[in-house]
């Protein structure tokens, strides 16, 4: 089996990251996809929900699809590198090929994050194309390692999850691109709403 590890904030989840797995499966890139949530932990996101709240998003965005699932294996008390994610489930998928996901952004600088080049050398890589970045130059970047990376007839559009957090906090519908059980669940727990005497965003649940 071909499965593909999915990382990422997803906060929140939203329409692009089902269509880029439907996608992936679809054209048989891989057969399964894990999506990973980042945990709190992470210093380069200052505006994370908690961890529960996010993997809860998610659980619900894959529900009744059952090539679609949620790991919490990053949602731990400190930083969780991609290098040891890829690692643990080479580990427990050993006679499975795993495969990265990640945009031509990420990409462009994998080489500054932790292992980045381990990353690149040990791992099959599945691209998706960003409007705006050059890939010959990336690819021309990485030239040694070509062989494990793979660039997908799939892009990305123009949903993010910013977007959808800056609607949101000014009260606009957000409803085409969210999952419908994922925007009742943002709704019930009025997430990503601005506390506007600390201005960082909060969430109801703990």
């Amino acid at each position: 089996m071909k499965i593909g590890i999915f990382g990422g904030s997803f906060n929140p989840p939203h329409k692009m990251h089902k269509a880029i797995a439907h996608n992936l499966i679809k054209d048989h890139y891989v057969d399964k996809i894990i999506f990973v949530p980042t945990g709190i932990k992470y210093k380069y996101k200052s505006n994370l929900l908690n961890d529960k709240v996010r993997f809860n998003m998610l659980n619900l965005m894959c529900k009744n699809n059952k090539k679609l699932e949620v790991s919490d294996y990053e949602l731990k008390n400190r930083v969780v590198y991609t290098y040891e994610t890829l690692n643990y489930f080479k580990e427990k998928y050993k006679d499975d090929d795993i495969y990265f996901i990640c945009g031509t952004d990420n990409l462009s600088y994998i080489d500054r994050w932790k292992n980045g080049l381990e990353i690149l050398k040990n791992n099959k890589l599945l691209v998706i194309k960003r409007n705006g970045d050059d890939l010959k130059k990336i690819l021309e970047k990485y030239k040694d390692y070509n062989d494990n990376i793979i660039i997908t007839n799939i892009k990305e559009n123009e949903i993010s999850s910013t977007k959808i957090r800056e609607m949101i906090y000014n009260n606009k519908e957000v409803d085409e691109y969210l999952e419908d059980r994922v925007y009742s669940y943002i709704k019930k727990n009025r997430l990503y709403i601005m506390n506007e005497k600390t201005t960082i965003y909060k969430s109801r649940l703990k």
